[in-house]
């Protein structure tokens, strides 16, 4: 008995294939093999066609049947992970009218700040748990006022998931932690945020049906079983963002959990147990997949634009071309923790909300030309990278949120000793790495809903702990003292 689990990214779509009763991944792929093209035109716009998404899902679908050799019967659910925040529309015959917007265009900004003034801020926190932002009904709201001969023929909407659960079983549906990615949730009604509908004269009926994370939410139907070499009525049982799926991936299900990633932009996500929010939006807070009114969990998220991004430009800037990562890591390592008095300032890659979505930009500080040299640059990097991590974590400990334990992939930053004991001793936690991905995920979050196991202990009792890093206690100070260093630049440039 397998499960198959799909990642739907804006880079590629990767799918997996789980034994049931092991948890083993038995097989894994993903297309395009090169970056998946995104469509930019204009400054700050990003689209990209959906039915790119379907093609690359078919093509790895069929090189992994053909390389695992499982009979498509075997396969007993299916999962879906996808890309956040992204809008796509089509017609009444199922067809796409546009292009998707996906998560990292920002023309609906703009849409999203008018909402929140004229709505109010106290209004849309308290319902929303967030400030309307650049996310999906806004998005819509950009089509409407811009497109009104495209809005006209639109029958639903959907996020990049649900639009791959409609080609895989023709049925249209969404779920709750969906819609909160959206925006079109209300916490404090515990229904769909009609108010913010009604405000940009968006019809409800645009808005698909509303089925469980953990359920059967379509079969795939004849059409796309002879397309992909799968068998008709194949039950499609779990659907989440990227974000709530990589937390899943990682068993990160409860209050006080933290998932983390660290590739070109970062992410902490955290799950309370509490419908709260930031009042001051610094980060974003949604449904989480195990969520329900009755037992709240939100996922708490932080995203800090310039990660990966900053220590791959010093890596190409700073040492010898040829240079790998892991020599990098070596450089690093003869600096003292501190780096000697140099901290840097990490938001490069754009304005960051943590910062009240202020554009502070990249800034080396303290360098003495007679004391210092690379070793303590490349340190500092990753120091100042972790120290956003830990600034946003402060955030989420305002919120009610208790950091103990952070769960992350061994994977992009995380495969750096640096970088993994900065954040353990910063923050106090234990960092534990697991061997995972979030299409393993999804084939997991699959067995789940379709009741193949019973409990998340069952479905990730098989999940590999790689490594523990504990908090170094002879360290704590040397991290503290260079954080503080770190905090108080920071307050000044964003005073």
């Amino acid at each position: 008995m397998y499960l198959l689990g799909y990642d739907i990214g804006s880079s590629s779509v990767k799918a997996s294939l789980v034994e049931a009763a092991t948890g083993t991944c038995v097989g894994s792929t993903f297309y395009p093999k090169s970056e998946a093209p995104i469509t930019a035109v204009r400054a700050g716009w990003a689209e990209q066609d959906p039915e790119s998404w379907w093609k690359y899902l078919k093509l790895a679908t069929a090189d992994i049947m053909a390389a695992s050799h499982v009979a498509a019967a075997d396969i007993k659910a299916i999962g879906i992970s996808y890309q956040m925040h992204g809008l796509v529309c089509v017609d009444k015959q199922q067809q796409v009218v546009r292009p998707s917007i996906i998560w990292c265009d920002s023309r609906a900004v703009p849409y999203g700040e008018k909402a929140f003034r004229q709505l109010g801020e106290e209004r849309c926190l308290q319902h929303l748990l967030n400030s309307p932002g650049n996310f999906t009904a806004m998005k819509l709201a950009w089509v409407k006022e811009n497109e009104p001969e495209t809005y006209r023929r639109i029958d639903k909407i959907m996020l990049p998931g649900d639009y791959i659960a409609m080609r895989l079983s023709g049925d249209i549906c969404t779920t709750v932690s969906g819609l909160s990615e959206g925006i079109m949730w209300d916490f404090k009604e515990n229904r769909l945020a009609q108010f913010m509908l009604d405000f940009y004269g968006i019809d409800s009926s645009l808005i698909a049906d509303v089925k469980p994370t953990f359920a059967v939410q379509g079969t795939v139907s004849r059409a796309a079983a002879a397309e992909l070499g799968l068998c008709e009525g194949t039950p499609i049982t779990y659907r989440a963002g990227d974000q709530p799926n990589n937390a899943l991936s990682l068993n990160v299900f409860n209050p006080g959990e933290i998932a983390s990633t660290a590739g070109t932009s970062g992410v902490v996500y955290g799950v309370n147990g509490t419908v709260d929010y930031d009042p001051k939006s610094r980060v974003n807070t949604f449904a989480h997949v195990n969520h329900t009114a009755e037992n709240p969990r939100t996922g708490v998220l932080l995203c800090i634009n310039g990660t990966g991004i900053l220590n791959s430009w010093i890596k190409r800037n700073f040492v010898a071309q040829g240079t790998s990562y892991e020599q990098v890591n070596e450089m690093a390592a003869l600096a003292p923790v501190g780096c000697d008095g140099i901290s840097i300032l990490p938001f490069g890659n754009g304005a960051e909300r943590v910062l009240e979505n202020k554009e502070v930009g990249c800034s080396i500080h303290g360098i003495n030309f007679n004391n210092h040299n690379v070793n303590n640059v490349l340190r500092a990097a990753q120091e100042g990278i972790v120290f956003s991590f830990k600034y946003g974590i402060e955030v989420m400990e305002q919120m009610g949120m208790t950091v103990k334990k952070i769960h992350a992939g061994r994977a992009n930053m995380f495969l750096s000793p640096i970088f993994r004991n900065t954040l353990a001793g910063v923050t106090g936690a234990d960092i534990e790495l697991f061997d995972t991905d979030g299409s393993v995920g999804a084939a997991k979050g699959a067995g789940l809903g379709a009741g193949i196991y019973s409990s998340t202990a069952e479905a990730f009792a098989s999940l590999e702990r790689l490594a523990v890093i504990h908090p170094d206690d002879a360290q704590a100070d040397a991290y503290a003292d260079a954080y503080a260093r770190w905090k108080s630049l920071l307050e000044k440039e964003i005073k």
